[in-house]
């Protein structure tokens, strides 16, 4: 932990929504109810993608959004990691097909650590909305994963709606992390399980591009994967409360043998079991965003990233299975849109370190593991 940081800065953390907490989630979830139906969603695994760039530039400059975590001197909102975790949550609620987590946390972290001249050019194009960036890594990466890539990378997470792709190379200084234009790189779409969050495999030649972090980037680029890895805790707990509400909602209305299912003990125990993992993965996520916002080089930081990471990741997996049993038939159509949360769950369990890999780390951290 950092020596700026103390126990009791971090007993002092505030988990609980304030008033501006509340306007901002209130904002963003009037915006993706009016902008962002499930069936526009849907219509993206037929192919069909007219909701992805209109919902990602609204948000980007109606809102602002692709901005916030971007300093004030460099055009940005300067905000914390506590907002992006607000907003991560009401898109996981509404599975939103934008790149907010790739380009305004992951790149956008990678980018504010120590750029060059040409890293705060773009710094600024993407707090204005005007160009979208990608770190060229596998999805799968996990914090340990700052490493140099060669060839092509598979399975890259927002390069599909990226006009700029952050590719780290190896060089003299150790890391070096060139901004590449996507139209001069190739980029493959894969069929992915979650086609709202749809995959691609990119070639790049790094010569093509312009140093944007100074020196060795390994520690910028391993700030954005933390920043990742705690943030997308918050999406993950946006799809669990989706999925825990509207699986409640639907068992108060629907009637079987005459009476309303939801009174059947059997489905209570279930809820009620559900209802308090929820719980725990708020408490979880939140406080890994609010110590990412105190102390983000700070050994605290990563444990209780770890620790939202793992437990988010099989909660979300969790909340979305229930979603669809509980529904019913309905739950397994189509046309219901728990399968979308399922496809966003076990896609998101896959990123960034799955959830064994965070607990075995976990267990190093605080000495359980030699």
């Amino acid at each position: 932990m950092n020596d700026a940081t103390t126990g009791a800065d971090l007993d002092e953390l505030e988990l609980l929504d304030s008033d501006d907490d509340r306007d901002l989630r209130a904002a963003v979830a009037g915006f993706l109810a009016d902008r962002c139906p499930s069936g526009g969603v849907a219509a993206i695994y037929d192919g069909d993608r007219a909701l992805v760039e209109p919902l990602w530039r609204g948000l980007a400059t109606e809102l602002g959004l692709a901005g916030l975590l971007v300093p004030e001197e460099y055009g940005g909102a300067g905000a914390g990691s506590r907002d992006a975790a607000v907003v991560l949550e009401e898109l996981g609620r509404s599975v939103a097909p934008v790149p907010f987590l790739t380009s305004a946390v992951v790149a956008t972290t990678v980018l504010a650590q120590a750029p060059t001249d040409a890293g705060r050019e773009l710094l600024a194009d993407l707090a204005e909305g005007r160009r979208t960036a990608a770190l060229v890594v596998p999805l799968s990466t996990s914090l340990s994963g700052a490493r140099p890539v060669a060839g092509t990378v598979r399975s890259v997470a927002g390069a599909l709606e990226a006009d700029t792709l952050l590719v780290p190379v190896a060089s003299a200084v150790g890391l070096e992390l060139r901004a590449v234009p996507a139209a001069e790189a190739t980029t493959d779409p894969v069929v992915s399980l979650d086609m709202s969050r749809q995959l691609a495999d990119v070639t790049a030649d790094p010569a093509a591009g312009t140093v944007v972090v100074t020196g060795d980037a390994t520690a910028a680029v391993r700030a954005g994967l933390l920043a990742g890895t705690a943030l997308l805790a918050s999406e993950q707990l946006g799809v669990a409360q989706w999925c825990l509400a509207t699986t409640v909602g639907y068992l108060k209305e629907r009637r079987q043998f005459g009476r309303v299912v939801g009174g059947f003990q059997a489905l209570k125990h279930r809820l009620a079991d559900l209802y308090t993992s929820v719980e725990g993965a708020t408490a979880a996520a939140r406080y890994a965003a609010a110590v990412l916002a105190v102390d983000p080089a700070g050994d605290e930081t990563e444990i209780a990233t770890r620790i939202a990471a793992a437990w988010c990741s099989d909660l979300a997996v969790l909340a979305a299975e229930e979603a669809v049993q509980l529904h019913g038939g309905i739950g397994m159509t189509w046309e219901h849109p728990a399968h979308l949360y399922l496809k966003r769950a076990k896609a998101d369990q896959l990123a960034l370190g799955l959830p064994g890999h965070h607990r075995a780390r976990l267990g190093e951290l605080v000495g359980l593991v030699p």
